[in-house]
């Protein structure tokens, strides 16, 4: 069977017919928790980046943080006193917590932080620094004089007609210190400086340097030219016919003469059973919660093995449980390229299969000493202590915040009371495994075991599966039976069994 080519490779081919040299850029508005839906924007970034690397490119990754944006509403998880703040750059907002430089730097350190983590080293840009740098000066300037030939295109591209007094710029208020409740009345190329009022009542003067921010529909296509970007991912709704990147293209090709970036539109991540996740919903899955329990490669790889265009339905149950498990086989699969472009610059997690830590953690009860006794009666190598221990901590993680009712068991360490209704049969089955267990090398021993005994007596094996379980858990069910047993003390499975003869 041939292996398929992937996604960012064709991406980076295409890329690279045009020029061997590209910036590949991406940007998220801190505004609140940065989630696993936004960390699809920056990691499809980061796999075309390293497919352009890959393939001789001479590739540069960026990441803006779009802190100089307007604070839109008082969120779910904002108290009111940001009542006063809306409207205001979320660099100029203080900090919810008030560790950070301001509201921007509460929700972009612990991203920066996860980026790392994930092994995702972009050149850092603060839209807020780059306004007061002056780097948008000569862009603020070229979008005042053109505004008409802006606003046309505006008009014609997405079909809705502007007020007579928009202007592309928005000044940021002396008084109030919002950029949501301006107007231009005036401007002077030469000083550099805009004429504003505001609702407030306020009217003054600001300095292009800083004073203010160009609209959304130019301020993204004015960053095009002035950090060079030529390849950028963005989502769906950026893509819509009329939509910012439809006007982007119109403003950038005709107002700052650069041509539009290779455009790379991606779905949304979906939480199961919640839609689309959204910070401003509070639908959200962090990343740095992501991180306490999927390693770094398997987050890479869940959104890097899809299609852009693919939604990605997240379940956090279940599912994440497998894909850990999928993603440690991969290097029998024929998918290495999804493989190669999610690794973290680490050396791999420990090889300990994600499912059976989830069982050998509540078998120890949670006791990491414990634990490596009952991973090496499985015959797992806990040489690696460290490696060990990482796993172990992601899969308890896993078990406290997404684990179903069905994964969780707690071995009782009295017989239960499930016990006293066993039926002479069941009492038989008891005893004979009690018997039977000292015998038994393996997991796999042990399972073909409990079949064989099943045949033997004619019983449902279903049912002698049902009569273990109840006990040892005091449950119909529980995980993976010969593995389950041979990780246990073998003396006390003996023991209990003769017990639940009586």
């Amino acid at each position: 069977m041939a292996e398929t080519i992937h996604w960012a490779d064709v991406v980076a081919k295409e890329a690279l017919e045009k020029s061997s040299r590209h910036i590949v850029a991406s940007g998220i508005t801190p505004s609140g928790n940065i989630h696993i839906g936004n960390m699809r924007e920056v990691l499809t970034a980061d796999a075309v980046y390293r497919a352009l690397r890959d393939a001789g490119g001479d590739a540069t990754l960026i990441y803006i943080a779009d802190t100089y944006d307007p604070l839109r509403k008082v969120y779910p998880f904002l108290d009111d006193s940001y009542k006063e703040h809306v409207g205001k750059p979320l660099s100029e907002i203080p900090c919810p917590c008030t560790d950070h430089t301001s509201y921007a730097e509460h929700f972009l350190e612990p991203f920066i932080d996860s980026m790392d983590k994930l092994d995702i080293h972009p050149v850092i840009h603060h839209a807020d620094k780059l306004y007061k740098e002056g780097a948008f000066v000569d862009a603020i300037k070229t979008a005042l004089v053109k505004r008409d030939e802006i606003a046309r295109i505006l008009e014609e591209v997405s079909s809705r007609t502007l007020e007579p007094d928009w202007n592309p710029f928005n000044p940021i208020c002396n008084d109030c210190g919002r950029l949501t409740t301006t107007k231009v009345t005036g401007f002077d190329p030469d000083a550099e400086t805009v004429d504003y009022s505001c609702s407030c009542g306020s009217t003054g003067t600001v300095s292009m340097l800083g004073g203010g921010k160009l609209t959304w529909r130019v301020d993204w296509p004015a960053r095009w030219p002035i950090l060079g970007v030529t390849i950028e991912p963005f989502g769906k709704d950026h893509a819509s016919a009329g939509g910012s990147y439809d006007t982007g293209k119109r403003i950038s090709a005709e107002v700052y003469d650069y041509p539009a970036p290779h455009p790379i539109v991606y779905e949304w991540i979906m939480l199961k059973g919640k839609g689309a996740m959204s910070s401003s919903t509070g639908v959200t899955v962090s990343i740095s919660d992501m991180l306490e329990i999927l390693p770094p490669e398997v987050l890479r790889y869940l959104i890097i093995r899809s299609k852009p265009e693919k939604h990605i339905e997240f379940d956090p149950g279940l599912p994440l449980l497998n894909l850990i498990d999928e993603y440690d086989n991969l290097d029998e699969s024929l998918d290495m390229r999804a493989y190669q472009l999610s690794q973290a610059g680490g050396d791999g997690a420990a090889k300990i299969p994600f499912r059976h830590m989830v069982t050998a953690i509540q078998i120890a009860d949670h006791s990491f000493d414990y634990l490596l006794t009952v991973l090496e009666r499985g015959g797992y190598d806990v040489t690696d202590v460290e490696k060990v221990r990482q796993r172990a901590g992601n899969a308890d993680k896993w078990l406290e915040s997404f684990a179903p009712p069905m994964v969780k068991f707690s071995i009782q360490k009295t017989l239960p009371p499930e016990v006293r209704n066993f039926n002479a049969q069941q009492r038989q089955v008891m005893k004979i495994l009690s018997e039977r267990m000292p015998g038994y090398e393996d997991g796999q021993a042990i399972h073909d075991g409990i079949y064989d005994l099943a045949r033997e007596l004619d019983l449902n094996p279903k049912k002698l599966f049902q009569t273990i379980y109840q006990a040892l858990l005091g449950t119909k069910s529980g995980p993976r039976l010969g593995y389950f047993l041979v990780s246990m003390d073998r003396d006390f499975v003996v023991e209990r069994f003769r017990a639940a003869s009586e």
